[in-house]
């Protein structure tokens, strides 16, 4: 990948896309925030910290592809600057995954530095050359060593929180786990927000799981909501963003909103 030698002067906005529960939105809105930041000019990194690869899959980075991986990453010398690979996506660059990172955590339970693995990497003067705006993490659908990783790597948590009638309480034990790494091993860690993910407005429960989390959470819940689309569902199978495969529906249209919405409460001014 290349570099440039311009001078950075701010470090990267790294999020922690995590949510303990599966089938929630992670890994969509990963790609597709990713793609709609980099729309605007933003220079974006999705490291996907997930061993399905879901993420590598959905940005059309086939498997013989990835020769080095977010596990080369964590649990070898190799530099971030090798793994990351360009993507369909001008400015959108991503460092894949494979099953092998289904063992990190027993292969890094002997590292007394095995939660800061991926903090250091991305820390280091050839991660910080790349000059990254934003670094997506894709997490893994527990509370497992690879999202504590990402937690302690992280600015802040962005969590995708599915409509439906346990979400709450799924909820309680994610922000526990952000308490505690703020806590012990990430002063600076805070939620970025709460992104409410497949909603429904023909749905009642849809409107009743909203206003629950807006009344618990207040201004940490996005005005932004992603609706339950088609085109969300569809775009994976084809290996690309749902914002290139139909940019007109409203799932892609919600996205870019949310886009604009980070970049306000990051006070990153959108037409820079």
């Amino acid at each position: 990948m290349s570099k440039t030698n311009k001078k950075r002067e701010k470090l990267p906005v790294i999020l922690a896309v995590a949510n303990q529960k599966g089938g929630v939105g992670k890994t969509t809105t990963a790609i597709n925030l990713g793609t709609a930041l980099a729309a605007v000019g933003r220079k974006v990194l999705l490291i996907d910290l997930d061993s399905q690869g879901n993420a590598s899959t959905g940005l059309g980075i086939s498997p013989d592809q990835r020769k080095l991986t977010t596990y080369d990453l964590l649990l070898g010398d190799t530099k971030l600057s090798d793994i990351a690979q360009e993507t369909m996506i001008p400015n959108l660059f991503i460092a894949p995954s494979t099953n092998d990172l289904s063992s990190a955590d027993v292969d890094m339970v002997n590292d007394p530095n095995r939660v800061l693995r991926l903090r250091q990497a991305l820390s280091s003067t050839d991660a910080l050359a790349c000059n990254f705006d934003y670094i997506l993490i894709d997490c893994p659908p527990s509370l497992n060593l690879l999202t504590v990783n990402a937690m302690v790597a992280a600015t802040s948590v962005l969590v995708p929180l599915q409509c439906e009638f346990f979400a709450l309480e799924g909820l309680s034990q994610l922000m526990m786990t952000i308490k505690e790494v703020k806590q012990s091993l990430n002063p600076k860690l805070g939620i970025q927000g709460i992104v409410l993910t497949m909603y429904d407005r023909r749905n009642n429960l849809s409107r009743q799981v909203e206003e629950d989390v807006r009344d618990n959470l207040g201004d940490l819940v996005y005005e932004t909501i992603i609706p339950r689309n088609v085109r969300l569902s569809e775009a994976p199978s084809h290996s690309i963003p749902a914002l290139i495969y139909d940019h007109r529906s409203s799932g892609s249209i919600a996205y870019q909103k949310l886009a604009a919405e980070l970049l306000r409460r990051m006070n990153d001014n959108v037409t820079d």
